[in-house]
């Protein structure tokens, strides 16, 4: 199927404003800068919660991490707010992940003002995951585009190890026993459509596991399959995949013009 012009900006518009930070952000809870440190610090402990905002005139002007509220008032623990700690209440998901792989936290701007928070464990929560499958299936998609328009008439089987190829033909043959359609190359597992576009040369940017070399090529490349299993089995996904996730959705403009521009596999 072609991507048309308005298919690609309805893609584009639904991964760059259909989530949101808002869609996983919690509040940010905030504290008198004269208040006692070690109060707040047993209220945090009482919470789980990692750091407290600080008031100043009313405003939120900082924050204070739990760990330093031992002595004297909050304020004097305050930090200020970096740029790159900031996004806008209108702030697609993909950056506030970007600000997370920064500081390990995000902060929510609303009417200017900090007002909510986005931590690492946040990103276990289903917006999340959804906006994270919908991409790696964007990339599969991009990848069984590529090998049917590289390899026509499925010449793509000479590339695959003999045992994963019988998984794919006996998957396609369960598959047609229950009268569902289908290609061999749609039963072909993630890790070996991308095990075969590793070893095209000079393929480009937008394979997210494109790596300065192939040793690192193929860790990430694993790393992007057990996170789409654990995606697609509700198990957990932080902290171990957090720096790929990072990386990931960093490449989502690359990924949406890859379905855009790649021409269609020849017919047959």
């Amino acid at each position: 199927m072609e991507w048309t012009l308005e298919s690609r900006q309805r893609m584009r518009r639904l991964f760059l404003e259909g989530f949101s930070v808002m869609d996983v952000a919690e509040p940010l809870v905030s504290v008198d800068a004269e208040r006692p440190a070690q109060e707040v610090s047993r209220l945090l402990e009482a919470r789980d919660f990692d750091l407290v905002g600080v008031r100043e005139d009313g405003l939120v002007t900082g924050y204070a991490p739990r760990e330093s509220l031992t002595t004297g008032r909050c304020g004097q623990h305050r930090r200020p707010f970096e740029a790159d700690d900031l996004v806008v209440e209108t702030a697609s998901l993909r950056d506030a992940i970007q600000s997370l792989g920064a500081n390990r936290r995000c902060f929510v701007t609303v009417l200017g003002q900090p007002a909510a928070i986005v931590t690492v464990s946040d990103l276990e929560k289903p917006p999340v995951r959804m906006f994270l499958f919908g991409l790696i299936t964007l990339l599969e998609g991009f990848m069984t585009r590529e090998l049917q328009r590289r390899f026509p008439g499925d010449a793509w089987q000479a590339l695959v190890p003999a045992s994963r190829l019988a998984k794919a033909e006996e998957l396609l043959a369960e598959r047609r026993r229950r009268g569902q359609p289908g290609l061999l190359l749609d039963c072909l597992q993630f890790s070996d459509k991308g095990e075969i576009m590793l070893g095209i040369e000079a393929l480009g940017g937008p394979l997210a596991f494109q790596q300065p070399s192939r040793k690192a090529a193929k860790r990430a490349l694993k790393e992007l399959e057990t996170l789409r299993n654990n995606l697609a089995h509700t198990q957990q996904i932080i902290p171990g995949g957090l720096e790929r996730i990072v990386a990931f959705s960093a490449r989502l403009e690359s990924l949406l013009d890859a379905g855009a521009s790649a021409p269609a596999p020849p017919p047959g």
